[in-house]
């Protein structure tokens, strides 16, 4: 069985070092688009187009990317680690852990404008757990637990696939930990983020409505695996 998640063969192409001076300057005119109004989709389908880009590529781009107001918004919001000790903190379940399966498995994943560290990895509806899923959520709690975090909710689609499994594998890595965990399974998990502080999530959506979020992903990257010759993020913007 594959174990890479988020992995394609192609991608060694597709983010070549030749590849990714292309897709920077490609994108530096999306963002101008975007930046005078452009929707991201459309920006990305006439650029893409004209440099010939291969959809993992026109991916990486409008998951990389953002309106240059918009990533300033983000930014802004953006909690540091130092200030979850006692605090309680809201998980995108699937979003956090699929993202550090991927950056465990040496797949692609990308730095982008807004802070967040995203992939590639389809998740549509279907998910299995995956030799790299323990050591994911593992890594997820040590962090929190060396934050001092005081409650941490993680939320988990409930129309995905192994949900109850993903559910199951948390509570049992998870005895022992010092704080509080609520584990959920929710219909409608991004609405449930929508206006709430200390976030974890890349998504583009829960970052534009919720109060604050934290960078959970990169302080994983930077405290376990960084140095340990893993992979490290692509920039595919300038």
């Amino acid at each position: 069985m594959d174990a890479k998640r988020g992995f394609v063969p192609q991608d060694e192409r597709n983010f070549s070092p030749e590849a990714l001076r292309i897709l920077r300057t490609a994108s530096r005119h999306i963002r101008y688009l975007i930046n005078e109004g452009y929707d991201l989709k459309q920006a990305s389908t006439f650029v893409g187009n004209h440099y010939l880009l291969s959809e993992r590529q026109r991916l990486a781009i409008m998951r990389s990317v953002a309106a240059d107001r918009q990533a300033a918004v983000r930014r802004s919001r953006q909690t540091g680690i130092e200030e979850l000790a006692g605090k309680e903190i809201w998980i995108d379940g699937f979003n956090t852990i699929i993202t550090l399966e991927v950056i465990l498995s040496d797949s692609i994943f990308f730095t982008c404008m807004d802070g967040t560290l995203r992939d590639l990895a389809a998740l549509r509806g279907t998910y299995r757990l995956i030799p790299e899923t323990d050591s994911a959520v593992k890594l997820m709690l040590d962090v929190l637990k060396e934050a001092k975090a005081g409650t941490v909710r993680i939320l988990l689609d409930e129309p995905v696939s192994n949900s109850g499994r993903l559910k199951a594998k948390i509570a049992d890595i998870a005895e022992g930990y010092p704080f509080d965990l609520d584990i959920r399974i929710q219909r409608d998990v991004d609405r449930e983020l929508y206006n709430r502080e200390l976030v974890v999530t890349s998504d583009s959506v829960i970052l534009d409505h919720c109060l604050s979020w934290v960078n959970l992903t990169g302080e994983c990257l930077a405290r376990e695996c960084l140095g340990k010759g893993k992979k490290t993020p692509l920039q595919v913007w300038e």
